[in-house]
């Protein structure tokens, strides 16, 4: 058994380390890295009196990296591909709790 899990986590760091290097250097060619996705977007903005306040639906273009894993600090283009309508949360702050314990 320890063999196996052994054997299963050094495939996946080779996985990942071959991702990585052929997003690095471009292999396999002179490929493209980096794309461009549409996204939709809106907010949920928490207000003071507890309520959650939308905002209406803004596009904008993300990049994104062509390969398996997210590399660069970019998500990869497959996932955002199938992840096109993102909420956004504003911070709400404080917690409501604690201004119930004053």
């Amino acid at each position: 058994m320890k063999r196996i899990l052994t054997f299963a986590i050094l495939l996946a760091l080779v996985v990942y380390l071959g991702d990585y290097l052929s997003a690095k250097f471009r292999i396999p060619g002179n490929r493209p890295v980096f794309e461009s996705v549409e996204v939709q977007r809106d907010f949920a903005i928490y207000l003071k009196d507890r309520t959650i306040e939308y905002t209406g639906v803004t596009t904008a273009q993300q990049q994104c990296v062509l390969s398996l894993f997210p590399h660069f600090g970019d998500t990869p283009c497959w996932y955002l591909r199938r992840h096109t309508r993102q909420h956004v949360i504003t911070d709400p702050g404080p917690s409501p709790l604690w201004f119930d314990l004053q």
